[in-house]
């Protein structure tokens, strides 16, 4: 007998088309009322919330005006190679022509496995055992899995380190030291920090608590404002490591595929982790893609039968055919465009000038600081900017007042010299510079001749330009009426 079937009513949908015509105006509404109001607030104190990017070719943005955007950003290390790569779009472009498939769960994917094969060719030693994901999140959570799984329940207890960033979901935030992002949220329970780079505390924690098994350490800290550690101290954690059997998860997310001038940071210290994560730039700049990598010996003890090789089996969308034909073709990229080296003599020549910038400037830059294309830009506190008598006044200000110099100086390198940088999660007074590894000497040299050009303006004259930036923008926003939530 035929049923009934009731007809379904489109709902009043928007098409693609009509979100590439959309408005800033439009587009503001919809952020608001959606996504996210709260998060309006910083693009507005920024100057950001103007600002509708149209298309992105190498380097740059460019904005539906036909301004181009110099991008040091570098989607917080995820754009190594640039802004859709002629060789990437191509890939994708055949891999979708052909109707190739993309969900591989009933069946072998030989893209999967030729990105899992060439990861393994990449790393050192054993670490030849790969598990593919969406996310830098992910794979954290695969890593933390697994080694949990290698150590059994007596030996659980994670140790991870002070203003590390390992993600958001929730394995990864209950190591991540950041009371901002863990909020309200139950964590993990059996976790103990200490302070990054400290051998020494490393070792009486290891000698203290038997039961910890497992170190989750980024090789550079982002989130921390590029924060690194000498070579003894790698040693050092190798050595523990060993000595403790205890496994050692290195959180390659962000300094990973090149960004340090090494495929992987743990390079530049010639030690090697038991496990490693990474995602970013892995996707080639236009997709999500994750890979935990593990030492073959721990894999197979936790996954090597068929009565454990599903216990963390892949997931729907993990090693998904295009995303992993993007993934093969980044890898390739990076080696035949010699991007590694690039990063490593374009970092070098970042770092010596913007040294020179920091004795011009010794009241406004504290430090600078970084490896490769990983670079952090140390801004003083306001108080610090200012002549005696008034920095003995402002000094109980800094604490509220932190993040602002840096702040105006992103704000203003945006609107005055059309150059995007990043900001940090811990430290507010760090610019993070992570531009894709294709930048040339020339476009190193337009950063820092715009930002020493600011720079040179003095302390007085960045805040009144970016106070008059502002209170511009509040007064246009007023006139027309905007519905957009305040900045206030």
């Amino acid at each position: 007998m035929k049923g009934n079937v009731e007809h379904v009513q489109k709902p009043n949908l928007l098409s693609v088309k009509d979100a590439k015509q959309m408005t800033v105006a439009e587009v503001t509404d919809l952020f608001c009322r959606h996504l996210n109001p709260g998060q309006y607030h910083f693009l507005k104190l920024l100057g950001y919330h103007e600002v509708i990017i149209e298309r992105a070719e190498g380097m740059y943005y460019t904005d539906k005006g036909g301004r181009k955007i110099l991008d040091f950003f570098g989607g917080f290390g995820s754009l190594a190679f640039g802004h859709n790569h002629p060789r990437i779009l191509a890939v994708r472009r055949l891999f979708q022509d052909e109707k190739r498939h993309e969900i591989a769960i009933a069946f072998m994917s030989q893209y999967a496995a030729t990105l899992a094969r060439n990861l393994a060719a990449i790393a050192p030693e054993d670490l030849d055992m790969v598990f593919l994901g969406s996310a830098g999140s992910e794979a954290v959570e695969a890593a933390l899995k697994l080694a949990e799984g290698v150590q059994g329940p007596g030996r659980c207890k994670v140790v991870y380190a002070e203003n590390s960033f390992h993600g958001k979901t929730r394995g990864a935030l209950s190591v991540t030291d950041s009371a901002f992002y863990q909020s309200t949220v139950r964590l993990l329970d059996n976790r103990i920090r200490v302070p990054f780079g400290d051998a020494g505390a490393l070792e009486a924690a290891f000698r203290q608590d038997r039961s910890i098994g497992v170190l989750i350490l980024e090789t550079v800290q982002g989130g921390a404002g590029i924060v690194t550690a000498p070579p003894a101290y790698w040693h050092s954690v190798r050595r523990l490591c060993s000595e403790h059997n205890v496994v050692w998860i290195a959180d390659e997310v962000q300094c990973g595929v090149g960004r340090t001038g090494r495929f992987f940071a743990f390079e530049h210290s010639g030690v090697v982790p038991d496990i490693t994560v990474l995602a970013k730039s892995l996707g080639g700049g236009k997709c999500a893609m994750g890979a935990m990598i593990s030492r073959r010996p721990l894999y197979m003890k936790v996954y090597g039968t068929p009565k454990t090789a599903l216990i963390h089996g892949p997931a729907t969308f993990g090693g998904i055919g295009e995303a992993c034909c993007t993934a093969i073709e980044a890898l390739n990229i990076l080696y035949d465009e010699g991007l590694i080296e690039n990063s490593a003599t374009q970092g070098v020549y970042l770092l010596e000038r913007l040294r020179v910038l920091q004795d011009k400037y010794p009241k406004m830059l504290h430090d600078v600081r970084g490896q490769g294309l990983m670079v952090g830009l140390e801004f003083s506190d306001f108080s610090e900017t200012m002549p005696f008598g008034l920095k003995q006044v402002l000094s109980v200000l800094d604490d509220k007042l932190k993040g602002s110099l840096c702040g105006f100086v992103g704000s203003l390198l945006l609107r005055d010299y059309n150059i995007l940088v990043a900001f940090t999660e811990y430290n507010r007074n760090v610019i993070r510079l992570e531009p894709p590894l294709i930048v040339t000497r020339e476009q190193i040299d337009r950063f820092l001749n715009s930002l020493d050009d600011l720079l040179s303006r003095g302390i007085t004259r960045i805040v009144t330009d970016y106070a008059k930036m502002y209170m511009t923008k509040i007064q246009r926003a007023g006139s027309t009426g905007s519905s957009a939530p305040s900045a206030s």
